[in-house]
């Protein structure tokens, strides 16, 4: 039994080699990418805008409340008075992303990784960030304004955030 698992270990190890699979890119058609689009003050509020990915783009007063960005991606993007009341950005990405002057009440953020991410004049009210990575700095800046219940997660934000 045992000859036979090493036998098998051994022809896939050499198909693979001699074989490659050729590695192809996921569809872009969920992918905005150009810098130059215009995306300021567009309503995406209440749709399904599941992984989608959004990437150097300037969204400056968009609208996604009570938008389903679940495992979306904010990548480079100016968020600057963005309104994101109710939105669920569970298993969401926010690199390099600017949030100032937003709006994130009541927003779903759980398991979230918002990493070198800026949070200026934020209102977080009501919302959840449970096991969401942040960076220290900005976690401190939330917590001192950080106030509120999720109404749909039953979650307190101070506690979420781990503010102490």
């Amino acid at each position: 039994m045992k000859y036979w698992r090493v036998l098998a270990s051994f022809v896939l190890a050499m198909a693979l080699l001699l074989f490659p699979v050729s590695a192809e890119a996921a569809s872009s058609s969920s992918i905005t990418r150009s810098a130059g689009d215009e995306f300021q003050g567009k309503d995406f509020s209440g749709q399904s805008l599941i992984g989608n990915e959004f990437t150097n783009v300037d969204l400056e007063n968009a609208n996604f409340s009570n938008a389903d960005l679940r495992g979306g991606v904010f990548n480079g993007t100016v968020l600057e008075g963005v309104n994101l009341h109710g939105v669920d950005f569970s298993n969401g990405i926010a690199y390099l992303a600017k949030f100032k002057n937003a709006d994130l009440s009541d927003a779903v953020l759980t398991d979230a990784m918002m990493l070198r991410s800026t949070f200026d004049n934020v209102d977080v009210t009501g919302a959840d960030f449970t096991n969401a990575v942040l960076d220290r700095p900005q976690v401190k800046k939330l917590c001192a304004e950080a106030s509120g219940v999720n109404s749909k997660t039953g979650v307190d934000t101070r506690e979420s955030l781990g503010c102490r």
